[in-house]
């Protein structure tokens, strides 16, 4: 095998920037930051999700997302949602007043 063929595969700690989570695992990823962890010290990589922080593994419903990108998402469209439904009462409510006009009986005179 060639020397120069190849990246350098190295332990590298890898930490959940969400939970705060840490492992170590083997990668051939070149992070410049380091940090001591279990008393050896590894270079470190910051990942957005990991399985303490994803809701398949931990069960959870909901994605907290650090960005705040699902939040904003589900925000939105639970207006738009709440708004589509108030017009649909208010269409109701419309129409049932208009029948209750039509049924009140005229008066003769």
């Amino acid at each position: 095998m060639k020397e120069q063929g190849h990246p350098p595969y190295q332990d590298i700690l890898f930490v959940d920037s969400s939970t705060g989570f840490r492992f170590v695992c083997g990668s051939t990823l070149q992070p410049k930051e380091r940090e001591v962890f279990e008393g050896k010290e590894y270079p470190v990589y910051r990942v957005s999700v990991s399985s303490a922080s994803h809701p398949f593994f931990t069960g959870s419903t909901s994605f907290i997302d650090s960005e705040g990108r699902v939040d904003k998402f589900v925000k939105r469209y639970a207006k738009k949602a709440e708004a589509q439904k108030q017009e649909i009462e208010d269409a109701k409510e419309e129409k049932a007043s208009k029948k209750a006009v039509k049924k009140t009986p005229k008066k003769k005179t």
